[in-house]
């Protein structure tokens, strides 16, 4: 018996034999999913965007765009509901072959990047996610430290050593999630969707009660008067999309489990736009009504919770918040590192090895703000610098690969993808495709350039955008060179 791929209906499984188990590039969890367990139907995949989308940068993006991007509060809730709609299309796109061939992401970038070469965007798209994991799970432990304050004061003297504690426990609460496998994490967004959007609907309602709606939607921009609107637009629209533009990549990772197309298409179109609005939005109304509530404006919700004076609800509040932070941490910047972290060495990191690598570099990378909260290192480094300069720098170098993957798959594959090959070295994909890391490079080059030279200031104020753009046309130009070489090479030897 060889391996082969089989088609039915509009998905492909593959019969995996001895040999191909043997091979350098597989392992039993990177391998396609079997159609049995293509189980999530388009109300999973939504409650997935509602579970990732509920969270506190979300409920901060309001405030981002009003203050650092000169937009008046109308004009930032449009940007966050037009940015997400942009995003459905890399989302969308990028979640058809992890349907159709039920392959996670690493495995669909070794079409573009090459069996080896695939590892370079892969760890760059991971230690981005280990970065978020890190700040998500600081978050996470603030709010059961808060938690176990409001109901314990012999906690609350911890002080900082608390929250290095819930640090931990709410670091072993998601690795149990994740470990577990996707259908815990299907069952936690599903089971928390539904009881986040009614929280967030009734505080909506009080916040509501608490300070003018209308006067909160007429606060005007924070711009000068003579400036025009697009530009302040534009730079606030390519923001938001690089909110979850990383997820546009490894969106694989989840729709290998849907069960259709359709499914995936309109979870993803009733999950996400809706809800990152209607968050984004409450963020600001929480916001204006904080001075009311506490005396001043807090933007951070479990820092506007922590000051309300009544423990049991400040209680129920953090529950709330671990839950949202929860569910958002496991998908969103968990599942992408884990496979990834794999296709470096198949053979030697599973799933569970993959998880546990995940929280290590997660806890590594918030070493330095650990220390500092037990008294142990004095630094002036802080969470939002590190999330400001060094994950959204940092960040921009996966611009280009969205472009790439439609591109590869759309028009250069055709839609046709060899899954035997994609775990077999040295086979049709070679180990570094130079179209695909060439098109990576060139979008970094001249946003490096951007930098430094101001008449090319544009690009990378764009980034995504550009960036996307520039990857993907010089992708179809390179990967049509390259074939058109092959070709002529393969008639000269004949």
């Amino acid at each position: 018996m060889t391996s082969k791929s089989i088609q039915q209906g509009e998905f492909y499984e593959l019969e995996v034999d001895s040999d191909l188990k043997q091979s350098s590039a597989y392992n039993d969890d990177l391998a396609p999913t079997k159609i049995k367990d293509r189980t999530w139907n388009k109300w999973n995949i939504a409650a997935l965007w509602v579970g990732m989308s509920i969270c506190v940068p979300t409920y901060t993006l309001g405030g981002v765009l009003t203050a650092y991007f000169g937009l008046s509060v109308m004009e930032a809730l449009f940007t966050i509901l037009i940015a997400n709609v942009i995003l459905l299309v890399p989302l969308t796109l990028n979640a058809y072959p992890g349907t159709k061939f039920g392959i996670p992401f690493p495995v669909l970038l070794r079409s573009s990047f090459g069996i080896v070469g695939s590892n370079i965007p892969c760890l760059i798209r991971g230690f981005v996610a280990c970065g978020w994991f890190g700040i998500q799970t600081m978050f996470g432990g603030l709010a059961i430290h808060l938690f176990l304050s409001a109901i314990s004061s012999g906690w609350a003297s911890l002080g900082g050593v608390g929250e290095v504690i819930g640090f931990f426990v709410f670091w072993a609460l998601q690795m149990v999630v994740v470990i577990r496998g996707s259908e815990s994490i299907k069952w936690l967004e599903t089971l928390s969707a539904p009881l986040l959007l009614i929280v967030s609907v009734g505080l909506m309602l009080w916040a509501g009660g608490k300070v003018s709606v209308s006067e909160v939607l007429a606060i005007p921009a924070n711009r000068p008067e003579e400036a025009g609107f697009m530009g302040y637009f534009f730079g606030g629209l390519t923001a938001m999309v690089g909110f979850w533009a990383t997820l546009s990549l490894n969106i694989p990772d989840f729709s290998r489990y849907a069960k259709t197309q359709k499914d995936q298409v309109i979870g993803q179109i009733i999950g996400l736009p809706i809800t990152m609005f209607f968050f984004a939005a409450l963020g600001v109304m929480l916001t204006a009504a904080s001075t009311t509530l506490v005396g001043e404006t807090i933007s951070d919700p479990i820092s506007l919770i922590g000051k309300i004076d009544n423990p049991f609800w400040v209680a129920i509040a953090m529950v709330l918040i671990i839950i949202a932070t929860i569910s958002t941490n496991t998908a969103a910047n968990i599942v992408s590192p884990t496979n990834d972290f794999q296709n470096i060495a198949p053979k030697y990191i599973n799933h569970t090895r993959g998880v546990l690598l995940t929280g290590l570099v997660g806890i590594l990378l918030m070493g330095w703000e650990l220390l500092k909260k037990m008294g142990w290192l004095e630094s002036d480094v802080s969470v939002e610098s590190m999330y400001s300069n060094w994950l959204l720098g940092y960040s921009s170098l996966l611009r280009s690969i969205a472009g790439i993957m439609i591109v590869d798959y759309f028009l250069i594959k055709r839609q046709h993808l060899d899954l035997v090959a994609l775990y077999t070295p040295n086979s049709l994909y070679p180990s570094f495709n130079v179209a695909g890391l060439a098109a990576f490079a060139i979008p970094v080059v001249i946003t490096i350039l951007a930098l430094n030279i101001s008449a090319l200031s544009w690009f990378y104020s764009y980034g995504w955008f550009t960036g996307a753009f520039t990857g993907a046309v010089a992708y179809f130009l390179l990967a049509n060179m390259q074939a058109g070489s092959a070709k002529q090479a393969s008639a000269m030897s004949s």
